[in-house]
């Protein structure tokens, strides 16, 4: 028995591996060939292996909810998400120009305040920023970068075009999982990338150390570099120590660290204090340093700040980058790659509505049943008003939370966003998906060839996060041109 299509037939959403005539686009060739050469038990098999390799790899998730049991494993699906390498070029271009102008922008707010000043960018939207820290005013870190990693949301609307839906730019996470699943994915099809280009992604840890060393304040061939996480219980914690390990870094809990008198951040290890020359920090700022952000924090570094203005070592992502992770200062990035790049936006946004203005207000809250409503600086899918899915209950209840607090929601439309080939009970069916490539920053730029494709397993699901039943895939950028 051959795996087979199904509800493809009357298919309302692009579909990034099958056109409409339901054969396989030519990046996708050479997979759906070898996959329709396999029969299903075979595929079973080799799906089978996948799951007990991810067991036995320990690759997990969190879910904090499920209180008698939060690891999960990682929820994977073997049909990788294809495209091709024409296509991604422009998408790094993209990428990094979007992450140049971010900073840029993050620097000013910090400093001069310049498009503010110009009218550009609006007083009122910084001064109800839940991101912007006033303790980081007056600082320019090292090549005038605040945002060193970055992890930008895309998706793809039933036209085919391409949209960022947001940055994430205080501690973005998934980039294991991206790593974990071509590694999954060379298991399982080992034939498949001998002989198909599929530009690699294994080379992101060398980048990442390249790039966080970058930020040492001192001259060293090999500086002293240490992954900050809140520890195990944080649903990103394989991440963390995945990352480290790979990096050769040491991880480390606020606990191990210490800010001694010369304000230089020194490691506890069994044979004394180890000087730190770069944080990778994985919590985010109110938790950071309790002598300048919240005071019963236990999980940061006491003094860390203060060392990180001396100069005495970097941290990255820079504490206050969140400032431009807020989902309605998102609405204004074209206007600031504009502004400080001279350069029109290579990806476009989603169209967006900012309830803060009354025009816009107006409109959304008569065109609840058509929007999806995000809270500016919510992550993870979580306390967003889907409106065609919604209740009239839940509408109402998002009416209110609205007008009480314009300043912090903004709409956009109801996207039909891409699909893609899912392994469902021995048949491919379609599922929607979104893709978060990752940018680094520090005296070079780096975008990863591929991203995490998070894919909803439920049929119908526009909501691919993990932490609510949602999956991935492996993305697969192919040069056509060599094939």
């Amino acid at each position: 028995m051959r795996i087979e299509l199904h509800n493809y037939d009357h298919q309302t959403a692009y579909d990034e591996l099958i056109g409409v005539d339901r054969n396989p686009r030519p990046a996708a060739r050479a997979l759906f060939e070898h996959l329709w050469g396999l029969d299903i038990a075979e595929l079973d098999a080799r799906r089978a292996a996948v799951e007990a390799a991810i067991m036995t790899m320990g690759i997990t998730f969190t879910v904090y909810s499920d209180a008698g049991n939060i690891d999960r494993a990682w929820p994977f699906d073997i049909v990788p998400r294809v495209m091709s390498r024409r296509e991604w070029d422009r998408i790094d271009a993209g990428l990094k120009q979007r992450l140049t102008a971010l900073n840029l922008f993050i620097n000013d707010l910090y400093n001069d305040q310049k498009i503010v000043r110009d009218g550009v960018f609006p007083a009122e939207v910084l001064a109800g920023s839940h991101n912007f820290r006033p303790q980081c005013q007056g600082i320019t870190p090292r090549f005038e970068v605040w945002a060193h990693v970055c992890g930008t949301d895309l998706v793809r609307d039933r036209d085919g075009t391409l949209y960022v839906l947001e940055d994430n730019l205080r501690v973005p996470s998934g980039v294991s999982y991206m790593l974990e699943n071509r590694q999954l994915m060379k298991r399982l099809f080992p034939e498949l990338f001998q002989a198909t280009p599929i530009l690699p992604v294994d080379d992101y840890p060398t980048r990442l150390y390249d790039t966080l060393a970058a930020l040492s304040p001192r001259p060293l061939e090999r500086p002293v570099i240490a992954v900050l996480t809140p520890g195990i219980f944080n649903s990103a914690y394989f991440e963390h120590s995945y990352l480290a390990q790979q990096m050769g870094a040491d991880l480390v809990e606020g606990s191990d660290l210490v800010v001694a008198e010369d304000d230089c951040v020194y490691m506890k290890t069994i044979s004394g204090l180890q000087r730190v020359d770069v944080i990778y920090r994985r919590i985010d700022d109110d938790f950071l340093d309790p002598e300048v952000f919240r005071s019963d924090s236990v999980l940061g570094v006491p003094g860390l700040m203060r060392a990180w203005r001396a100069g005495k070592v970097g941290i990255a992502n820079a504490p206050g980058a969140g400032v431009a992770d807020d989902k309605v200062v998102y609405a204004f990035v074209p206007k600031i790659i504009r502004y400080y790049l001279d350069q029109e936006p290579i990806i476009p946004n989603v169209p967006s509505y900012l309830c803060m203005f009354d025009d816009e207000r107006d409109y959304v809250l008569s065109h609840l049943d058509e929007l999806v409503v995000k809270p500016a600086n919510e992550s993870g899918g979580y306390g967003m008003l889907i409106g065609p899915y919604a209740s009239a209950e839940e509408r109402a209840r998002f009416a209110e939370l609205i007008r009480a607090n314009p300043r912090n929601y903004m709409a956009q439309p109801t996207l039909s966003i891409s699909t893609a080939p899912t392994l469902v009970d021995h048949r491919l069916e379609p599922r929607h998906l979104d893709l978060r490539p990752f940018v680094l920053q520090s005296d070079q730029l780096y975008a990863t060839t591929g991203g995490l494709t998070r894919v909803a397993m439920r049929a119908g699901s526009l909501v691919v996060n993990s932490s609510q039943g949602g999956g991935s895939k492996d993305t697969w950028i192919v040069d056509e041109e060599v094939m």
